[in-house]
């Protein structure tokens, strides 16, 4: 079993839409899944409750009843436990990222999200821990060129000396219209290009959690 933390420090982000999409796409692969909802707001197990068809498992829970909750899951040969975070509380994401294979750090292209995201990292790098970078929310490039603000967000991402997801998920009403039926954008509109973020997304993730890579700790 793979557990994987989806975080962001700044509300907002998209963290939950991240993760049921993540949640999903992994389900739609054949993979046996349970998102954890750690965050008080419990968006993520409203969303999935709004599903007619079959989809990922979820559960409510908190910061520190994560590890037997990651126990459980691996007793029922849950392939991959994916942990959708209270936002801007480090105690409770501590927990999740100190029993992560991999922490997903969800951010926008704004000075406000770099700003809280560099003490995630502290976090990350203190516990020796992998993480990635998800660049979330951004604007479509036009032409084949990105805008000033992804540029400045992909500089500033140099910094920060952390791994980068290459798939860039913009800003799409289709992952909200998705999420507001139970959803994912794979699903609404396969042939969008939501729905290709997502798969392109989700195909980098496992690769790195599933595939012989991650024996490697080509991730860290």
């Amino acid at each position: 079993m793979r557990t994987i933390a989806v975080i962001a420090r700044k509300g907002g982000s998209g963290k939950t839409t991240v993760a049921v999409h993540l949640a999903i796409a992994a389900h739609l692969r054949g993979r046996r899944v349970l998102l954890a909802d750690a965050d008080p707001q419990r968006s993520s197990c409203e969303v999935l409750k709004g599903r007619r068809e079959d989809g990922p498992g979820w559960a409510e829970t908190s910061g520190p009843k994560l590890f037997a909750l990651q126990v459980a899951s691996q007793r029922s040969q849950v392939d991959a436990l994916i942990i959708d975070t209270a936002a801007g509380a480090e105690d409770e994401v501590a927990h999740a990222i100190v029993l992560a294979d991999l922490s997903l750090l969800v951010i926008r292209p704004t000075f406000l999200d770099f700003a809280a995201a560099i003490r995630t990292v502290d976090v990350m790098r203190r516990l020796h821990k992998p993480g990635l970078i998800v660049l979330n929310q951004a604007p479509t490039a036009r032409e084949g060129i990105e805008p000033p603000a992804v540029k400045k967000a992909q500089e500033a991402l140099r910094l920060m000396r952390l791994p980068v997801a290459p798939t860039i998920l913009r800003a799409r009403s289709a992952y909200q219209a998705a999420v507001e039926c139970g959803r994912s954008a794979e699903e609404l509109d396969p042939s969008g290009a939501a729905s290709q973020e997502v798969a392109e997304l989700w195909a980098f993730i496992e690769r790195l959690t599933f595939g012989k890579c991650a024996d490697r700790g080509l991730c860290a």
